[in-house]
């Protein structure tokens, strides 16, 4: 017989990662943040390789180092800086976007409410 805890199967990932974290901020953020860098080294990765190229050739191209590179393409990497990541793009032929989007928890954190709001009341 198994001692394991049997937990009710679920499909949706943020109810398993609420159940692994006990939905504590601080680790929910750690995880978004290696999403994130992992997200990027892979974009990184496949644009190098979409443009036929090696990590010593793009780092010729962006006027680092080949392990420089290396870093950026590494998932667990956390020094990306913009000012490197538009170089990267730029040797590629392409162009950096970024974009603020709104989180699906809902209103954000600390809303001031509007004079007219306060004024109205």
């Amino acid at each position: 017989s198994s001692t394991m805890t049997k937990h009710p199967k679920t499909s949706s990932a943020t109810k398993i990662l609420d159940r692994i974290t006990g939905k504590r901020p601080e680790i929910r953020q750690a995880i978004e943040e290696h999403k994130l860098n992992s997200q990027i080294a892979e974009m990184i990765l496949a644009a190098r390789e979409r443009a036929s190229l090696t990590q010593t050739q793009l780092a010729k191209m962006v006027g680092t180092t080949q392990s420089a590179i290396s870093r950026l393409e590494d998932a667990d990497y956390e020094g990306h800086s913009l000012t490197m990541l538009q170089k990267v793009a730029e040797a590629l032929d392409q162009r950096v976007e970024v974009r603020f989007v709104a989180v699906t928890s809902g209103s954000p954190r600390r809303r001031k409410t509007s004079r007219r709001t306060a004024a109205t009341k």
